[in-house]
């Protein structure tokens, strides 16, 4: 396969995540080695590694895209509208264009086999969702204009939204109607946020 450029930035961070996520599909993530990969993508396993630092990366790469989430949910959001609000607004809205992030997208069912499958991509999920909270935590308790607990509230949040998705990963591997498992994914998320406010916010 020619080789790409190896300096094509964030087009050759797409090609690597591409290519990797194919063969993790197909093999499984622990039948996969990072040459493999970088073979196939047609560069060197330092670019490889100097886009994602860790294999578990290579698959897991929204981690980045779900922090911007939360940056932005807390920034951008109009003023008069409570944080709380705001990041409800943001996951209702994943789920309505069925985005990655939201796990009700189409192909959601073999990325959650992957997952459930490797010890290691499990690991991975659960430090990125810690990740995650400290990044909701710091970005409250920088915005002047949220009063209440910021790190009490960015660990029931991720908590909760991680039970929700969880859940909903089993019932789709399980293969449950997909219309069912999407409409109770939504209501559970209408319930989590009925719960933080009440008891939070």
């Amino acid at each position: 396969m020619p080789r790409t450029s190896e300096r094509g930035g964030p087009q050759t961070r797409a090609r690597i995540a591409e290519v990797a996520g194919g063969l993790f599909l197909e093999r499984g993530f622990e039948n996969v080695t990072v040459a493999e990969i970088a073979r196939e993508a047609g560069v060197s396993s330092v670019t490889v590694f100097k886009h994602f630092p860790r294999k578990e990366d290579l698959f897991l790469d929204r981690a980045d895209d779900a922090a911007e989430l939360l940056r932005s949910s807390v920034r951008d959001r109009a003023a008069g509208v409570d944080v709380l609000a705001s990041l409800h607004e943001a996951m209702r809205g994943l789920v309505e264009v069925r985005h990655p992030l939201s796990g009700v997208e189409d192909r959601s069912v073999p990325f959650f086999r992957t997952v459930a499958g490797s010890p290691a991509l499990i690991a991975r999920a659960r430090e990125i969702a810690s990740e995650l909270q400290r990044t909701l935590a710091e970005e409250l308790d920088h915005d002047p204009a949220f009063e209440g607990d910021g790190t009490l509230l960015a660990a029931f949040f991720i908590a909760g939204y991680t039970t929700v998705l969880v859940e909903t990963a089993r019932r789709l591997i399980a293969e449950e109607p997909r219309d069912g498992v999407v409409d109770d994914h939504s209501s559970r998320l209408e319930r989590l946020f009925d719960a933080l406010r009440d008891g939070v916010a």
